[in-house]
């Protein structure tokens, strides 16, 4: 924290977003701490994690983030969404927390060092994560339990595919599925799939040396972070009744995952095979859920690599790559 010349105002240091473009063009600065709601806490960021979320609202792509975020240049120039932290101080209508706990969850804006969070959007920290770790969960593990709970309302003893499964959302959607009590494949590179079975995958498919797809009616349902399929493939190795969840799919400027979202659902509007379409939102009863599921150790974050605040461009600029195994983390303040 620093101070300015009248040494009254706390400085703080964000990443500022100003236009759309590469990671490279955003810039550090020094602004005012910001102040907070009555029913937010302000937060000492000590890590955030980065999320293809960021990536889109970065570049402005596909078009329909302009449509909300600003046609020409962003409306908000701060990014970010998963947090740890310390909590600083705390508004008058807040009860759950108090000052110096130690807290993770979702805060707009918070590739900073200091960040205003809605305390319905924040949990304790279960004391056997790391800062770290923390902001390896929110978004991803938000993600993977709706689409999995919510949306494909997976039972025990079904089959469940996770295509995409060594990224952020599919680790987490592989140990959740099995805490569901589901039989689970993991579809993964060559590289990960020693870790993919690690965190309890029954069967992990190699998808360099083989194609899910050409199986027949196994799977009752698919959680697909990625969309490199065709409908009709997706379709013939769903069981008759089976659910396709789409978290993500191919970027494009005009309209990206969201042409993939369209394509399933009218692929399957006659069928009696379903496709389900999504976007995480943040409840307190599922924020709540993964935390006990934490805290048990039912699931663990799984962490690629961590930057420093001062390398959050080469942070974003890798998981740009598609190549991330897990979460990528930056820690902000030790």
């Amino acid at each position: 924290m620093h101070t300015n010349h009248n040494g009254h105002l706390p400085l703080m240091r964000t990443v500022s977003h100003e236009r759309y473009g590469p990671a490279r063009k955003l810039k550090f600065k020094e602004v005012g701490r910001p102040t907070c709601d009555p029913d937010e806490v302000l937060v000492a960021v000590r890590s955030v994690s980065v999320n293809p979320f960021d990536w889109h609202n970065m570049t402005g792509t596909p078009l329909p983030v302009r449509l909300s975020g600003g046609l020409r240049r962003p409306k908000a120039s701060r990014l970010g969404v998963d947090v740890s932290g310390v909590v600083e101080s705390v508004g008058e209508n807040v009860s759950r927390f108090k000052s110096g706990d130690k807290v993770y969850g979702f805060a707009d804006g918070c590739f900073a060092e200091y960040v205003c969070a809605k305390q319905s959007e924040m949990m304790k920290m279960p004391d056997t994560l790391s800062f770290d770790q923390a902001a390896a969960v929110p978004v991803a593990a938000l993600t993977a339990l709706q689409g999995l709970v919510n949306n494909a309302e997976v039972q025990a003893n079904e089959h469940v595919l996770i295509n995409g499964a060594s990224g952020g959302v599919g680790t987490f959607a592989v140990q959740i599925a099995k805490a569901l009590g589901a039989e689970v494949t993991g579809v993964c590179g060559p590289t990960n799939v020693d870790m993919v079975k690690d965190l309890g995958a029954d069967h992990v498919i190699d998808y360099s040396n083989a194609d899910f797809t050409r199986t027949q009616g196994t799977y009752d349902v698919i959680l697909d972070n990625v969309g490199n399929k065709r409908m009709s493939q997706y379709k013939r190795c769903l069981t008759p009744e089976g659910r396709y969840v789409v978290v993500g799919g191919q970027k494009g400027f005009f309209l990206g995952p969201v042409a993939h979202m369209l394509k399933a659902l009218l692929s399957f509007k006659f069928s009696k095979q379903q496709a389900k379409v999504f976007m995480a939102t943040r409840t307190l009863k599922d924020i709540e859920t993964f935390t006990e599921m934490l805290a048990s150790g039912a699931i663990k974050p799984v962490i690629d690599r961590v930057y420093s605040f001062s390398e959050i461009r080469e942070a974003i600029d890798h998981l740009e790559t598609g190549r991330a195994r897990g979460k990528i983390i930056v820690t902000v303040a030790e």
